[in-house]
């Protein structure tokens, strides 16, 4: 065991993967943990009274910049997004996993062991953390482009009834006019 690992707390060591970065070759850090950054933005939305999804935000957020900046790939911007909001569950934020009929058995199971897993804090393992890391560094890097967000963000608000997208726009100019009155 070497000396990195040897140091750091128990569930710290759950997290230490090995990854290959664009710029230079084989490193030991930490890929599945999020960065200290987003996960303290997390918390000032909680702290903020936000929603779930808002929180969640923060770590769908830190997973494009991953991608963009090389760490890994994804296959498509719904994979990031998933990727994301998985890493926020396991962290702790409360987001509940999706409904029946909103997507596939598959997807509402691993959502719900996520979340499970957040509750109890239980560490990752070591040896699926980095079999999963190193899937994604195979994958492509235009999943987080703009294009490819944009057209995630048109076919997600097609899916949409008038009515509820009517009502996210309403909320997003009065929460705009709040914050531009502080």
């Amino acid at each position: 065991m070497s000396a990195l690992r040897r140091g750091l707390d128990p569930i710290k060591r759950s997290f230490a993967t090995r990854r290959y970065c664009k710029q230079d070759s084989l490193q030991t850090t930490t890929t599945i943990m999020p960065e200290k950054q987003t996960l303290e933005r997390a918390r000032r939305d909680r702290r903020q009274g936000k929603a779930p999804s808002t929180q969640a935000g923060e770590f769908v957020r830190e997973e494009m910049h991953h991608i963009r900046k090389g760490k890994h790939g994804a296959r498509s911007s719904k994979q990031a997004i998933a990727i994301g909001l998985s890493k926020a569950r396991r962290a702790g934020v409360p987001l509940r996993p999706p409904a029946k009929g909103k997507t596939s058995a598959k997807t509402r199971r691993s959502a719900a062991g996520a979340y499970r897993k957040g509750r109890r804090h239980q560490p990752i393992s070591r040896t699926r953390s980095e079999a999963r890391s190193k899937a994604l560094r195979r994958e492509g890097r235009a999943a987080a482009s703009h294009r490819a967000l944009s057209r995630q963000a048109r076919s997600a608000a097609k899916r949409r009834s008038r009515a509820t997208r009517s009502t996210a726009a309403w909320k997003a100019s009065r929460t705009r006019a709040r914050q531009r009155g502080r």
